[in-house]
């Protein structure tokens, strides 16, 4: 009987466990992962930049997309809607998972002189990538930022189908991450 008084509650703090995010700090560069079809990371990055929160966006690009590199797809898209090309720094890479991506990109960053970074996610994404990245370069400094997703709130997401799978997929990898599989 409490369960169902009380699901909204439940399920609001499921989800919200998975958001672990601050507000934005001044940062050496912005990284925007990989992994988001609906272009709301990009543009989160794209508006720190504008913001003067860090002077570029490397743009992690997984090739993935019929031989499309997802940084070659994002770039334009941020450009179309009115963000200089010059704010972004395209890399390109084969990472098939977040700590796949993270030993892809510390290299980059370090090449690139970086020792904090303001890491874009999704918002449901945010405390595992955070922790994944911090545990694979703990020689820089990491704050995450929350960009939002179109299906997935803290309050709703089991209101609609895709947001249930988000939610699914997002707190498997969560417990799977927690047994280091």
């Amino acid at each position: 009987m409490l369960a169902l008084i009380f699901h909204s509650a439940i399920l609001s703090a499921l989800g919200g466990y998975l958001v672990h995010a601050g507000p934005p700090e001044k940062a050496d560069i912005v990284l925007v992962l990989g992994g988001d079809p609906s272009g709301n990371r990009i543009m989160k990055a794209a508006e720190l930049v504008r913001k003067g929160y860090a002077p570029k966006v490397l743009v992690s690009g997984p090739v993935d997309l019929y031989d499309y590199a997802e940084c070659d797809l994002e770039i334009p898209f941020a450009v179309r809607r009115g963000y200089p090309e010059s704010y972004f720094a395209h890399f390109e890479h084969r990472a098939r998972s977040t700590a796949e991506e993270a030993a892809a990109t510390a290299p980059e960053l370090r090449r690139l002189g970086a020792r904090t970074v303001l890491l874009v996610t999704s918002d449901y994404h945010t405390r595992r990538a955070g922790k994944i990245f911090r545990r694979a370069a703990p020689d820089l400094t990491f704050y995450v930022v929350a960009a939002p997703d179109p299906y997935f709130t803290q309050a709703g997401w089991w209101k609609n189908r895709e947001g249930r799978k988000t939610f699914a997929f997002e707190w498997m990898k969560t417990v799977a991450q927690w047994f280091g599989i």
